[in-house]
């Protein structure tokens, strides 16, 4: 057999044998896609067409040479050079407890995963707080110093934050043990039926899709708002919706995008909701491969241009490596495009307090502090 056959057949071989031991480890995991009655609720949705989610713009998930088993290929065993830190990353441990509730805050957790502390309420986005992004702890590892919060750490929530069903943004031992411990959960369509398969009950679920507005108590206001990207925990793909958020207070609009390729959605966003104070803008994770779902931090800066936010906090890296960038370039590549551009661009080390009060604020480069190879 002539050896790029072999090569070939490995393409399919050695990504069944890994999702065949996935499968039978785990899951539970995985939760459960929508089925029965609740398939008409996603139905009327204008973004749900002949059984899945789409994109306002065409959107390939794939957008280079190589096809997706080859470029899944040569993402799990090629060489790339710098692609995790060889040290642990700077970082602070902030007693979650003991914050002040009247304090308007957030901290970050790594990657896409923060706390937002805003007119009394605690809001939690995306917690992944174990070690690793994906149903198996081989995979995903997450870097060092980057680990240093538990879900024992994490005090009384009001409102758990899920943007989309992938395994960097819902994760299911941290979602399962704050079942019990969140006041509501606010998602796109389609996610409760993760949550519901995993014991939440449908009276904490607040669910809508693009576009949607939720007054969810006196002090807090949530829109569901676009994003350029695509769902999934396994082989189907956009049964579920993903989504960016809108956060709105007395004092303060949070915008939350979710994971999100660059697109005309950033500009509309802008116009019809001024004054947002404070953009959490993924960053990272970005390839040629599939340049059409994530941003390239010159996008990022751009996205955050056309949304007109005052402040920039770079979200969706410095945690694990889910592409073949150096792990640093979305902080050095966005710093350089953040020059001269309308926003300033925080840049707080994980578990650090960041002051949304405080427009004075400094946060070092501390990137630039962890050695390379």
């Amino acid at each position: 057999m002539k050896k790029h056959s072999v090569k070939h057949i490995s393409y399919f071989l050695l990504p069944a044998a890994i999702m065949s031991l996935i499968l039978s480890s785990c899951t539970t995991q995985f939760g459960s896609l929508p089925e029965g009655e609740y398939i008409s609720v996603l139905e009327k949705s204008p973004n749900y067409h002949n059984g899945e989610f789409k994109n306002i713009e065409e959107t390939p998930m794939m957008s280079g040479d190589k096809g997706k088993f080859e470029a899944w290929w040569d993402f799990v065993f090629a060489s790339y050079p710098d692609i995790a830190p060889q040290t642990e990353i700077p970082h602070v441990k902030t007693d979650l407890k003991k914050l002040n509730l009247q304090d308007d805050l957030l901290i970050w957790f790594g990657h896409s995963s923060s706390l937002l502390q805003i007119s009394g309420k605690r809001i939690l986005i995306d917690p992944v707080i174990k070690n690793y992004a994906s149903p198996v702890s081989f995979l995903n590892k997450a870097f060092l110093g980057t680990t240093l919060y538990t879900t024992e750490d994490l005090p009384d929530i009001d409102y758990l934050v899920i943007s989309h069903d992938h395994w960097d943004h819902l994760e299911y031992s941290t979602v399962s043990y704050l079942k019990d411990k969140v006041k509501k959960v606010i998602c796109p369509l389609g996610i409760r039926s993760h949550l519901e398969y995993w014991g939440f009950t449908p009276d904490k679920i607040l669910e809508g899709d693009w576009n949607s507005h939720i007054n969810v108590d006196e002090a807090l206001s949530v829109d569901i708002l676009p994003a350029r990207h695509f769902s999934g925990r396994f082989l189907s793909s956009n049964k579920t919706l993903w989504a960016g958020f809108l956060f709105t207070t007395k004092n303060h609009r949070i915008f939350y995008s979710g994971d999100s390729g660059y697109g005309k959605h950033f500009a509309q966003i802008g116009s019809t909701y001024p004054n947002i104070d404070l953009a959490l803008l993924e960053n990272g994770q970005y390839n040629e491969n599939w340049k059409f779902i994530h941003m390239f931090p010159e996008e990022v800066a751009q996205a955050a241009v056309d949304i007109k936010a005052k402040k920039v906090i770079p979200m969706h890296s410095g945690r694990f490596a889910l592409s073949t960038h150096k792990w640093a370039d979305p902080f050095i590549r966005l710093d350089k495009a953040s020059i001269g551009k309308s926003f300033q661009l925080l840049t707080p080390m994980i578990g650090e307090i960041v002051d949304l009060n405080n427009n004075k604020q400094i946060f070092t480069k501390w990137w630039e502090t962890v050695p390379s190879k």
